[in-house]
């Protein structure tokens, strides 16, 4: 089907203010500016979230350093599911206000807490310090679940795109450490392929805001080689063993070049003996889950997506 109406102006007004020469910018420059688009881009977007019963700031420590955690709690009393939200951006561009109103509307629409993670980005901290950010996150908030109010048995992780990558990266390690024990992985137009051999990259043209220059560089800014796009922990869908990995929730969107990595990596979590349900917005592009605002049918999309993470936690 043809480009949603909605969808097809948002396009049109978002893609004028993405110049064709910014890959031309340092990604430092890149990342400074995507930050002030997306305060104002996500306020006129995504619709906001309700109030959580308070917002706490913890320092992890990770490899090398503390990373920031922003954890929404939600009203009622705890102990409170916790769902770990990793943002987007190619692993190298994002903030944490940029999917704050998402966070707040997942919170109260879950009755959870949700835990947002500031990760190291590329090119300063390449391949593989942000997922072992993520996953060092994960450890800490489960071996802290008292102290912040969270029931360690319901943990649940997802994200967006890189972030998307990110989430279920870390369910993978999470299997192979003998870590935490997730219950669902929510990952919406996740890249699952740096080899980038899935059909959507041949299928879908350039001009839907995430266009295959962009794609190539920023797998260039991530990985310190391109041998390792091979790696399990780069491309998820290429692991060895898909076994016994957390039951999965996967959006692909019909116009984005990331579509084939979602669908593929639910098929195969299927054929590896696990679950996934495989959701594809027709008519969307790959950045439509934040269109809330403006989009029924992406404000349809996430509230059965945040459903689906309710009955997870009560299952």
């Amino acid at each position: 089907m043809p480009l949603e109406r909605r969808v097809r102006a948002l396009v049109g007004v978002l893609g004028r203010l993405d110049p064709e020469d910014r890959l031309e910018v340092p990604m430092a420059q890149r990342r400074a500016a995507a930050a002030r688009l997306s305060r104002a881009g996500a306020r006129f977007v995504m619709a906001p979230g309700p109030d959580p019963a308070s917002v706490s700031h913890q320092l992890v420590p990770v490899e090398g350093g503390r990373i920031l955690v922003r954890v929404h709690h939600p009203v009622g009393r705890g102990p409170h599911p916790l769902y770990v939200f990793l943002h987007g951006g190619g692993w190298c561009v994002g903030t944490l206000e940029e999917r704050d109103p998402r966070c707040r509307a997942i919170s109260a629409g879950a009755r959870c807490a949700v835990a947002t993670v500031d990760y190291r980005m590329a090119p300063e901290n390449q391949f593989p310090t942000a997922p072992e950010d993520c996953y060092s996150a994960l450890c800490w908030l489960v071996e802290n679940a008292s102290q912040l109010g969270i029931d360690s048995s319901r943990v649940a992780i997802g994200g967006e795109s890189a972030g998307g990558n990110l989430a279920a990266v870390t369910c993978l390690m999470a299997r192979d450490r003998d870590g935490p024990k997730i219950c669902h992985q929510w990952l919406d137009v996740p890249a699952t392929d740096a080899t980038l051999s899935q059909e959507g990259h041949r299928a879908v043209g350039d001009g839907y805001l995430l266009d295959h220059a962009a794609i190539i560089d920023y797998l260039d800014h991530y990985l310190p080689s391109a041998e390792l796009a091979c790696h399990p922990y780069v491309s998820p869908l290429l692991a060895p063993d898909l076994s016994g990995l957390p039951p999965a929730w996967i959006m692909t969107a019909e116009f984005d070049q990331l579509r084939g990595d979602g669908e593929a990596y639910a098929a195969a979590l299927v054929a590896a003996g696990g679950e996934a349900t495989h959701v594809r917005l027709a008519g969307h592009v790959h950045p439509s889950f934040a269109f809330t605002r403006l989009v029924p049918s992406a404000a349809a999309y996430e509230r059965d997506a945040i459903a689906a993470l309710a009955a997870a936690f009560s299952r």
